[in-house]
């Protein structure tokens, strides 16, 4: 069946960067339809019922790097966004002591371990804060893009790229120093560095790792780490924090503001194919073969699948082998689960602040680079990495009463598993007493956790994939390497939102800025399609 209307714009996938980016388009006056997979919006970002009367956030769980502009454009508080701030920020248990970190009371807590690291906190996040405000200012700016033409299509890169270094000039020899650390160095030995005591190292080590399949010495991890500091909450740099609803209420905002503005969105749609036509993009076959027109598509997919529904022959050869090489898989392994009571650690006992931090079960650096090591031989690290947030502690509308859901972020697990004596193994086969050694690896240190499961939601690098379509299990939409960064993330030659294809772009995190719930993709992705349209490129 073919439609018999050409709509502006296709936006394929509603996830928090294409539902961004269909509502800044249809400010503009722009007719946009957004196409959904599954039979709820919000991608990755969604709250759902996985135990009766216990709702959470199923994959993304936590609140930092939502962009400012984006929650003011957006309206996303007029639609019923409310983010609440941890009353902690970390809290790191290990044998026999803890370390909780947050505003007014990490300086005296690391002194309990090192006298000289408390001291050189403040140096350190006034220098890490510097580079950040950089990371800040060009989140929401097009990276220059490398072409091929003549002088017409060089001049605006090279304005960019002007403009740019005029913000890296402004930075002092040390800061351009540090710069060059972070980006280049490991988190390991970027803290290594800094500290001598090992629970602060952990702490902060801790983000080099996150949703990012290696050791935290392997070099390039102290970017990751630096990618995880740049956000805020409520004007709060750094802040971390819980939408009050789960992370549905955050992409449930923003459909409401899409619907407001016009917006159509269909769910229960499955793109098959983008439709092609003399090298530029013209529309969209559905999986029930319903043809839309359009004069732009949209993807907020990740790069692998968006080019696997695009014909061959309208992709040049050497970009289609970068997109086939192109590393997703961030070693992730996701739970959810309800709590009959809140955990108590013998090393802070009872309820408190620390059970609204992030709780963090991965003592030292040592510790983070054996768990890679186990899983990149075994499959899974047998002594595993796992954060727990505890979002009921914030929210109670999250539980019954007296009840409670935590969310478990676990690496490192492999993104497909090696090979093992009898062949290729996979991860339908092992998902279950990985999710028991993970509530196991908490309980040791909060004896009773695992009697207190009541249920659970289990989600392995295979079930993230097949459920949001995060290749590999890849939370950012690609690992966030020198290599996939900035003006080549995805590709070198496509870092501003465009692709080969005339009037097909992309909008999500395997763009730049990269992952996390920023909507910062979307909102660039939305600028270069209107400059586009008022160029009548398109």
């Amino acid at each position: 069946m073919v439609s018999d209307m050409t709509r502006d714009v296709i936006v394929v996938g509603a996830g928090h960067n294409g539902l961004t980016c269909a509502a800044y388009l249809a400010a503009a006056g722009l007719e946009v339809t957004v196409l959904e997979r599954r039979d709820v919006v919000g991608g990755a970002a969604v709250t759902e019922e996985f135990h009766p009367g216990f709702r959470n956030s199923v994959a993304s769980y936590t609140v930092s790097l939502l962009n400012p502009k984006v929650i003011r454009d957006l309206e996303l508080h007029r639609h019923g966004l409310t983010v609440v701030e941890r009353r902690a920020a970390n809290f790191l248990p290990f044998d026999g002591d803890s370390l909780l970190t947050g505003e007014g009371r990490t300086r005296a807590e690391v002194a309990r371990f090192s006298a000289k690291d408390a001291e050189r906190l403040d140096a350190y996040n006034d220098r890490l804060d510097r580079i950040a405000d950089v990371l800040r200012e060009l989140v929401l700016e097009t990276p220059p893009n490398l072409v091929e033409g003549g002088l017409a299509q060089a001049i605006p890169e090279l304005l960019k790229s002007a403009s740019l270094g005029r913000r890296l000039t402004k930075l002092d020899l040390t800061a351009k120093r540090d710069l060059l650390a972070l980006f280049a160095q490991s988190a390991g030995d970027w803290l290594d560095g800094w500290f001598e005591s090992e629970p602060i190292k952990a702490v902060l080590g801790f983000g080099g790792v996150v949703g990012n399949y290696a050791s935290p010495y392997t070099p390039g991890s102290a970017y990751v780490l630096l990618h995880h500091v740049f956000g805020e909450v409520n004007g709060k740099k750094g802040a971390w924090g819980h939408a009050v609803g789960g992370m549905g209420a955050i992409t449930g905002a923003m459909a409401a503001c899409c619907r407001a503005r016009g917006v159509e969105i269909r769910t229960r749609t499955d793109v098959a194919e983008v439709l092609t036509e003399k090298g530029r993009a013209t529309g969209v076959v559905t999986a029930a073969g319903e043809v839309l027109k359009a004069r732009m598509v949209v993807s907020n997919l990740h790069p692998k699948l968006l080019f696997s529904k695009v014909d061959p022959g309208a992709i040049p050869a050497d970009f289609a082998e970068r997109i086939a090489r192109y590393r997703s898989g961030s070693g992730t392994f996701r739970m959810n689960v309800a709590l009959s009571e809140l955990p108590s650690f013998p090393v802070r006992p009872g309820p408190g602040d620390h059970l609204t931090a992030g709780i963090i079960i991965a003592p030292t650096l040592a510790y983070m680079d054996r768990a890679y090591m186990d899983a990149r031989a075994h499959g899974w690290s047998r002594e595993p990495i796992v954060e727990m947030l505890i979002p009921s502690t914030l929210d109670d509308s999250l539980a019954p009463a007296g009840r409670h859901v935590a969310s478990l972020f676990c690496q490192h697990v492999a993104p497909t598993l090696p090979d093992g004596p009898l062949g290729g193994r996979s991860w339908d086969d092992h998902r279950e007493a990985v999710a028991d050694l993970m509530i196991a690896t908490v309980d040791r240190h909060a004896p009773g956790f695992a009697k207190s499961v009541l249920g659970r939601q289990v989600l392995s690098p295979l079930d993230l994939e097949r459920t949001f379509g995060l290749v590999g299990g890849d939370i950012m939409h690609g690992a966030l390497s020198l290599d996939q960064l900035f003006s080549a993330r995805p590709v070198l030659g496509a870092g501003d939102y465009r692709t080969p294809v005339r009037g097909l772009y992309q909008c999500g995190a395997g763009t730049h800025p990269g992952g996390g719930v920023t909507g910062a993709p979307g909102h660039n992705a939305a600028r270069e399609v209107l400059k586009d349209v008022k160029r009548r490129r398109v």
